[in-house]
């Protein structure tokens, strides 16, 4: 028999579906997989206009072998809320695995736990990751002991068939990929900042400008109350 794989997905309102969607994909096919989707009230969350309900509360869940927390544009609020915070350290505590997708590196480091190791992060947001004594590595994904981030988004399928590979072994993660047939084959290769084009890179960067201010004052806010520092505003 197959020991089974207790898998997270901790998520919060705001969250990027793709973020979770993609690994969950990958991660539900190991085995033993015994996935669950969960959120600090339960119940619904929004996504990018998407409804995910029947969540559980994260207080619910004893442990997990593999925790996972995806980024968003939620996640300015969500390094603000001390009881998830609380929830994501509880559950770290005795993950065999910590991960994250895109920006929830960020929410890791607000929860104390990346303090002076290596992490990816969405290219926009990664530079953040000093602001909590993390090292931002710009690789698609980065080990550190037992921590695993993925950077932005599409990230998170090649996250999970690298974790895949390393508990039940290259074949099974080789296979998983040819049985969701990832072959990436872009259309255009403007997938990373030093790729796009410098027009196409200012338009990307004038949107992410609207929520900047406010998700750096949130970045530095929860890195002042990890140090036990007063925050001003």
């Amino acid at each position: 028999m197959t020991d089974p794989i207790r898998i997270v997905f901790a998520l919060f309102p705001g969250v990027t579906h793709l973020d979770f969607t993609g690994p969950h994909q990958i991660l539900a096919r190991l085995p033993g997989a015994v996935i669950t989707v969960a959120s600090l009230s339960g119940g619904e969350i929004e996504a990018d206009g998407l409804i995910f309900a029947h969540l559980k509360r994260l207080d619910q869940i004893d442990g997990c072998d593999i925790l996972c927390v995806p980024g968003g544009f939620g996640t300015t609020q969500a390094m603000g809320e001390p009881a998830f915070l609380e929830e994501i350290k509880r559950l770290a505590w005795s993950a065999r695995y910590v991960t994250s997708v895109c920006t929830g590196s960020l929410v890791l480091a607000a929860a104390g736990l990346l303090e002076g190791k290596r992490a990816a992060c969405h290219w926009a947001w990664r530079d953040q990751l000093a602001l909590f004594g993390a090292v931002p590595d710009e690789a698609r994904v980065v080990r550190d002991g037992r921590f695993v981030t993925g950077g932005g988004v599409t990230a998170g399928v090649d996250f999970a068939l690298t974790l895949a590979a390393e508990i039940a072994g290259p074949a099974v993660a080789q296979a998983i990929q040819l049985a969701v047939e990832y072959a990436p084959d872009p259309p255009f290769q403007s997938g990373r900042p030093e790729l796009a084009p410098p027009e196409v890179l200012a338009r990307v960067r004038r949107i992410y400008d609207n929520g900047m201010d406010e998700r750096r004052a949130a970045a530095v806010a929860a890195a002042a109350r990890l140090k036990g520092e007063a925050v001003t505003a």
